[in-house]
């Protein structure tokens, strides 16, 4: 799993070591993979960016030299990328979140990919966010990579499901974590009032007035993973309680 030392991540990786799975995360702070590891002794870590082709090749290596393969591949790592007007959106700003968003992910399907296909089994997970299908204004960047992992899951499920590989994306809606809240300060300070009032307003969005615990979205990874879902595939899932809108 990439980007698996914190967040989002690391609920997924801790979801699946509970379901009993051998897990083997990669994320690019070294200080978070050292905090994950001494959480979750069992779990298997490498440093890397996944938009680096050669880092992916060998964090392909480490996996491959503790377990020789594997079952399922979650990408969740991703980065936000500016909060701007299109035209003020820089060049830098715009590759960065391709690189990591998409690029990177391309790069650590392709680097498993073969072993998936010589097995003929597999589950591919790709975290992709509520914004792709809402949209949010002055995040152009973020919502085109998320748009653009939507259509790399559809691709990938027909390309894949010969070989008896499946493929989904996972839209996490607006969560209850420590970036969220910061979101939620940055939302409060912008518009001049208070946290309580900012967050009411994103909720009044939200079909279920609920934001979601990190560990229902690793629940649900491990039911993708699982052969409880063995047929479902090319399909974009979201455990949002129905956002409505995002603003």
């Amino acid at each position: 799993m990439t980007a698996g030392a914190s967040g989002i991540g690391l609920a997924i990786a801790g979801a699946f070591l509970e379901s009993g799975a051998q897990v083997h995360i990669c994320d690019v702070a070294e200080d978070a993979l050292a905090g994950a590891k001494a959480l979750y002794p069992k779990l298997q870590v490498s440093l890397a960016d996944v938009g680096d082709v050669q880092q992916v090749a060998r964090l392909g290596d480490d996996v491959r030299a503790a377990w020789g393969g594997i079952d399922v591949i979650v990408n969740n790592a991703g980065i936000g990328g500016p909060r701007a007007p299109v035209d003020e959106v820089s060049d830098a700003d715009w590759d960065a979140v391709m690189r990591v968003n998409v690029t990177g992910m391309f790069y650590v399907i392709r680097q498993f990919a073969p072993g998936l296909k010589a097995q003929r089994s597999g589950s591919i997970i790709n975290i992709s966010s509520t914004s792709a299908r809402s949209g949010l204004p002055n995040r152009t960047p973020y919502v085109v990579s998320k748009v653009a992992i939507e259509g790399l899951t559809k691709n990938l499920a027909r390309e894949l499901g010969p070989f008896n590989i499946r493929c989904n994306s996972l839209l996490p809606g607006s969560m209850e974590n420590e970036r969220n809240r910061t979101m939620m300060r940055e939302k409060a300070a912008r518009e001049g009032i208070s946290y309580e009032q900012a967050l009411a307003q994103r909720l009044e969005f939200i079909s279920m007035r609920t934001r979601i615990d990190p560990a229902e979205v690793g629940d649900m990874a491990v039911f993708l993973a699982s052969d409880g879902a063995r047929h479902v595939s090319g399909q974009q899932i979201s455990v949002c309680g129905n956002i409505e809108w995002e603003g």
